[in-house]
């Protein structure tokens, strides 16, 4: 019995051995020379200054175009959690006191208003490629601003007629602002995972 226990060390060993050979072999792939290394990098250095210098007209309105579509998706999205979540229900009585599924109503009005906001903003990151968006959705900037903490005052259920009122005038706003820009948004009901995701 004590003769098999040096071969079982053994046999780990080569085994651990092998695998370690194995594993750093897979990972290796390409052996680079300190010469083609900074070759590399200077050619990856100048690339950007080459695409920036051959950048076609096409480039710049496909940015523009794929801008558009992003804010549009994003407004969408938010315009429709605002009117599905928080003004229909405030219109319907559901965040009044006695309401029936009162308590529902204002956790989901409280993560759209959250939802909206973000939208929103990530709507105004979008205009900023395009400039007659960008230039349209400027005034609206302090109004999407200062629905930043709404989200928490609906989810308590201290949120007045005024509150809601923003919501819809915000996204009015930039529903007209992007129906003079080109890029007309449509209501955009987000999923219950989308909403809760922010």
């Amino acid at each position: 019995m004590p003769s098999t226990f040096p071969i079982r060390r053994i046999v780990v060993a080569v085994v651990l051995s092998c695998t370690v050979l194995v594993s750093t072999t897979a990972c290796g792939g390409e052996t680079r020379t300190p010469q083609s290394t900074s070759q590399n990098a200077a050619e990856k250095a100048a690339a950007p200054v080459a695409a920036q210098s051959s950048a076609s007209p096409t480039a710049s309105a496909e940015r523009q175009r794929l801008a558009k579509t992003r804010f549009v998706a994003n407004a969408g999205l938010a315009a429709g959690a605002a009117y599905q979540w928080i003004v229909k229900p405030f219109k319907a009585g559901k965040f009044k006191k006695g309401a029936k599924g009162r308590t529902f109503a204002l956790v989901k009005a409280g993560l759209a208003g959250a939802f909206t906001y973000n939208r929103l903003k990530a709507a105004t990151e979008n205009a900023k490629g395009d400039p007659l968006l960008s230039k349209a959705l400027a005034p609206l900037s302090s109004g999407i601003d200062s629905l930043k903490d709404l989200g928490g005052k609906l989810r308590k259920g201290d949120a007045s007629d005024a509150d809601v009122g923003k919501f819809e005038n915000v996204i009015g706003g930039v529903k007209d602002a992007g129906q003079k820009a080109g890029a007309p948004v449509t209501d955009q009901v987000p999923s219950a995972s989308q909403l809760s995701g922010g």
